[in-house]
């Protein structure tokens, strides 16, 4: 009878672990859009500015990182002045648009675990390292610190102009792109 009790208990333990391992990354709530006062949404690199209203969905989580995580290459100025908003998270910093840096999204970004590591880009044909120095903020937007731009989806990342050149993406079809990256 043991024996039958410890088959049945592993049995259990193994498909609570192979059900918890499959769990998929579900948004944690939302905020509603205020518009920005006049002038202080940045919209270089064709930035959103938050919508009176709409509904933005938020996440605390990323997918899964893996030997190659799909996610979604957007582009953004880490310069001051620029599209970024304020400095970066990982220094307190900014970064010239020359630089390859990126932000992840707040699950991949981990609080700040990633920061000053490189990971590596695929994209277009090509690969690029760019070092990690911001948060693509997932689970807030919509105000000053945000620079009144939307939540940033939970698969982002966000990266400075030298990553899309290293990539070889013509200049007009910067902004949005179906990429790969590794530590």
């Amino acid at each position: 009878m043991k024996r039958f009790h410890f088959i049945l208990f592993f049995i259990i333990l193994t498909a609570t672990s192979i059900q918890t391992g499959a769990q998929t990354c579900k948004p944690s709530g939302g905020i509603r859009g205020r518009k920005p006062p006049p002038g202080q949404c940045n919209e270089e690199n064709d930035s959103d500015c938050c919508v009176q209203g709409k509904f933005y969905t938020t996440y605390t989580c990323s997918p899964a990182v893996t030997s190659a995580t799909s996610a979604k290459l957007t582009i953004n100025s880490f310069q001051k002045g620029g599209d970024g908003g304020g400095p970066s998270e990982c220094d307190n910093q900014y970064h010239s648009d020359e630089t390859p840096v990126v932000a992840l999204s707040t699950g991949w970004y981990k609080g700040g675990d990633r920061c000053h590591k490189y990971i590596t880009i695929n994209g277009n044909g090509r690969s690029v390292k760019a070092m990690v120095v911001d948060e693509c903020d997932s689970t807030m937007g919509c105000d000053a610190d945000h620079d009144y731009q939307p939540p940033c989806p939970n698969n982002i990342v966000d990266a400075s102009k030298a990553v899309w050149k290293a990539l070889g993406v013509s200049q007009d079809n910067w902004g949005d792109l179906d990429i790969t990256w590794s530590e």
